[in-house]
């Protein structure tokens, strides 16, 4: 790998990644500047819009400090368009060998996506043991990741899909994660209204009860 950056320090940067869907630009660097007053200062950037690379631009620029990540990266493509618009890392919902080998090969790390023990002994034999496991309510949860790691013991997970408030405390209480995904501090309604305060406010609750 020559990445600039190992995923390990990602993840440890802060104990929720959260999941940004931004569709409007002007939106990109008010939304993280909630988010790093809430406390924290990871992004992932959705490429589900045609914002995104945008917004992954504005915000890299913004905050030189944080660590601005794309997200849904599906192809090499995609991944070299999200390293040019200034992403320091990258994540994906699932992985194709042709995906791994480019990024391995890239500055920026990915996280593949996995949801079975065989995706996940696949993603390790390729040299990959910080995995997203997506989806990760869907899949079965927290119960699930706890069984399926149970004999990859060197593996280590950033659970996203469906993790809120009431379930995140049994995804981090887990030894195999390193921290979890989540747009719930992120309401759809705060952000059409531009109430980032609200936004920043969820944060800090969020982290609160992680202590």
């Amino acid at each position: 790998m020559s990445w600039l950056i190992e995923p390990q320090e990602v993840l440890n940067s802060s104990p929720i990644v959260p999941v940004m869907v931004i569709k409007d630009v002007e939106d990109a660097v008010p939304m993280a500047a909630a988010l790093l007053e809430g406390g924290i200062s990871v992004f992932e950037i959705t490429l589900r819009t045609e914002a995104a690379l945008g917004a992954i631009s504005a915000i890299s620029k913004a905050f030189p400090d944080a660590l601005v990540g794309a997200g849904t990266v599906l192809t090499p493509a995609q991944y070299d368009a999200a390293v040019e618009a200034g992403a320091t890392f990258v994540i994906s919902p699932g992985f194709t060998p042709k995906l791994l080998e480019h990024a391995a090969k890239g500055p920026a790390p990915i996280l593949p996506g996995v949801s079975t023990p065989s995706e996940i002994m696949l993603a390790a034999e390729m040299g990959y043991t910080y995995l997203k496991f997506f989806p990760a309510e869907a899949n079965g949860g927290a119960a699930a990741l706890k069984a399926i790691s149970a004999p990859l013991a060197d593996i280590r997970f950033c659970p996203t899909g469906g993790i809120n408030p009431d379930n995140m405390m049994k995804y981090l209480n887990l030894p195999c994660v390193a921290a979890i995904g989540g747009s719930w501090m992120l309401p759809a309604d705060a952000i059409r209204d531009k109430n980032w305060q609200h936004i920043t406010t969820l944060t800090k609750n969020a982290l609160a009860m992680i202590g």
